[in-house]
């Protein structure tokens, strides 16, 4: 049996004055597992999946990527996985998922202040470093959290991530975004029905056929997907992130700043292949890569090999 949510929750004394936390929202839920919503005046209400109880062993905080029908449905597997043998939350970030869609411009600082209010909530909760995981670009919001606040997290993984085909180098906190593309795409003219055809069930397909490299998709995560591209806002985040606003310019300093253990996997199939940038860091003693014959989530395709690596990873005595 499932532990009751208010046992999820960090206790209020712990917590930050401004940070706010409520039962779990009426949304469909990305999880099945205890869920609640924390708030601060950065982010607005994200919702956060709670599932195991071995508070022995550091707890874990997963961070899905984005696309147009992104939620923490996308780390599914390990949510599962993880949470049989210790502490496992996972997140929807905001503007996906069963957190707040509100109109606004969703930024890397925004995804990462996100990060950052779950994982200081998780360690006032359980008092331990977190072993903290991102899936594609989730892995830039994760990686700059790691930076800010080092002392939060005992470990980085990263699945499949992204800012490793070329450089970027932009000023601290610079995007890759387009303005004027951005101003296009939110043209109210058009813009619903833009992104009502960009998620139609045959285009979510399509992409997560791109995402596998193969056509065998998880079909439960297309149809969490269909579910969910009509909730009210959905197209909100999807539309800075087509915009480029959700990519940070200057996240090759940022990855090369991070002195914690970090364990990079990624696939050979698909949209997400190219990974020549990791030449800069592969060989540093506190990075390790792991290639698997897959598409970009490798973990829904061979969950037992997946997780098998990753809790090798995580055993090591992590002396970085």
């Amino acid at each position: 049996m499932q532990r009751a949510v208010s046992r999820c929750l960090p206790s209020s004394r712990l917590v930050r004055p401004d940070l706010a936390v409520f039962g779990a929202s009426t949304v469909i839920p990305s999880l099945e597992a205890n869920h609640f919503s924390l708030q601060s005046s950065q982010t607005g209400s994200v919702e956060v999946y709670a599932q195991g109880t071995d508070e022995t062993i550091a707890p874990a905080l997963l961070v899905h990527t984005i696309n147009a029908a992104a939620s923490a449905y996308e780390v599914k597997p390990l949510f599962e996985g993880l949470s049989s043998d210790r502490v496992t939350w996972a997140l929807d970030l905001p503007g996906f998922g069963a957190s707040a869609r509100t109109d606004r411009l969703y930024t890397p600082r925004l995804m990462t202040d996100a990060v950052l209010l779950v994982a200081e909530a998780l360690h006032a909760r359980y008092g331990r470093s977190i072993d903290l995981l991102g899936v594609s670009l989730g892995c830039e919001f994760v990686a700059r959290a790691a930076r800010d606040r080092p002392e939060l997290f005992r470990t980085i993984s990263l699945v499949s991530p992204t800012g490793f085909e070329r450089r970027r180098d932009g000023e601290d906190g610079s995007t890759r975004a387009l303005p004027a593309f951005y101003s296009l795409l939110r043209w109210s003219f058009w813009d619903r029905g833009l992104y009502e055809n960009l998620t139609r069930p045959s285009v979510i397909r399509y992409f997560l056929e791109r995402t596998f490299g193969s056509k065998r998709i998880d079909e439960g995560m297309l149809a969490h997907d269909v579910r969910i591209v009509r909730e009210p806002g959905a197209r909100f985040a999807p539309q800075s992130f087509l915009g480029g606003h959700l990519f940070s310019g200057d996240i090759s300093r940022v990855y090369e700043s991070l002195a914690l253990p970090i364990w990079v996997s990624h696939g050979v199939r698909g949209d997400f292949t190219n990974y020549r940038g990791l030449k800069a860091v592969r060989d540093r003693p506190n990075w390790k890569v792991t290639v698997f014959q897959t598409g970009a989530l490798p973990y829904f395709e061979l969950t037992d090999a997946f997780m098998r690596e990753l809790r090798a990873f995580l055993a090591q005595p992590q002396t970085a």
